[in-house]
């Protein structure tokens, strides 16, 4: 069901990017365990670090976690939200 993993990055205004703390990704987990179905499908894993299944949208998923933590203040005006899929190690 996890099949990808995604980093999740806050980007300050100067450009260098931080992982965001799972506390937040957690708190976004949780909240779209009930209210957007699409998001099901996330497991947060580590400070920066979400695993998800193929059917959750990388564009939505970032424009949904951004609006959620400018919401919660943990994103400030001239900070972004980064998401990015992890390429697989390959062995």
């Amino acid at each position: 069901m996890f099949a990808r993993r995604l980093s999740i990055q806050r980007i300050d205004p100067s450009g260098a990017a931080h992982p965001c703390p799972i506390r937040w990704i957690d708190n976004f987990a949780m909240r779209n365990f009930t209210n957007d179905a699409v998001f099901d499908d996330t497991l947060p894993v580590a400070d920066g670090l979400l695993e998800a299944g193929r059917r959750v949208p990388l564009d939505r998923l970032q424009t949904a976690m951004e609006d959620w933590f400018r919401r919660k203040g943990y994103i400030k005006a001239g900070e972004r939200l980064a998401v990015l899929e992890i390429a697989p190690e390959i062995s």
